[in-house]
């Protein structure tokens, strides 16, 4: 028993050393999260609609 005694006053110091993030800074980093999520998913579907045209448009000219 002593040792999970330990461990857990171990982990609150160590808990207590933590800097944590400001509310506002949370809200500011998750705002910036999201949009550089839909940014990218906005070019990566872009790209894939793009190729995918290209890609119809040689093989109608060029294919069978």
């Amino acid at each position: 028993m002593p040792n999970i005694i330990s461990f857990f006053k171990e982990v609150r110091e160590e808990l207590n050393k933590v800097a944590w993030p400001t509310r506002e800074q949370t809200v500011r980093y998750t705002i910036l999260v999201v949009l550089v999520a839909v940014v990218v998913g906005l070019f990566l579907g872009g790209l894939d609609y793009i190729l995918t045209a290209l890609t119809s448009f040689i093989l109608g000219k060029y294919g069978r």
